[in-house]
């Protein structure tokens, strides 16, 4: 049988017996190391991966939240066509629109200013219109999306106090400003 490198080398009288044994506990060490090595880059890939998974865990998230988003514009949308009333009238209605903290007024007519003043009816905003649609409407869009409801008059529920010397006076809620 052929004799292996090392023994050929020992034969011929150039390497000695302490390289030999040097030379392969080296050739150990290398193959530990490089088991360690894969050992390590093996960690590595699991933990990439477990932050891969995260990652698509969070983007999935984001993206099922921007579908309800949606699914809820486009419900409150589709309530706030289905149900508009009408804004025709001489008499203008003026409300504070938060978006801008502005005055806005709407021109309507005397059922429709009483309707709102007693909160019968709510002004809310669909992308720039305002749209008049009645309370019950207006309390399941603000459900959904509360930004979409501008104005809705709150029944007046206050009991005033046995020695309130105006209690015979209320304040009416139609004032004209």
């Amino acid at each position: 049988m052929a004799k292996s490198l090392t023994e050929q080398l020992l034969g011929a009288g150039l390497v000695d017996k302490k390289k030999v044994d040097k030379a392969r506990k080296e050739k150990r060490k290398e193959k530990k190391s490089a088991g360690s090595v894969a050992a390590d880059t093996q960690a590595r890939l699991q933990q990439e991966r477990a932050q891969q998974i995260a990652r698509d865990r969070e983007l999935n998230q984001q993206r099922l939240e921007q579908e309800r988003a949606r699914a809820i514009a486009a419900q409150v949308k589709q309530m706030l066509q289905h149900s508009a009333q009408r804004a025709d009238g001489d008499i203008r209605f003026s409300f504070t629109d938060p978006r801008s903290n502005k005055i806005k007024q709407l021109y309507v007519d005397v059922n429709v200013q009483n309707q709102l003043a007693r909160g019968q009816l709510a002004i809310c905003v669909e992308g720039d219109n305002y749209v008049l649609v009645p309370r019950v409407v207006a309390d399941k869009i603000r459900e959904r999306q509360p930004q979409a409801v501008i104005f809705l008059a709150e029944p007046n529920q206050e009991v005033p106090a046995e020695d309130d010397p105006y209690r015979d006076f209320p304040i009416p809620d139609d004032l004209m400003w």
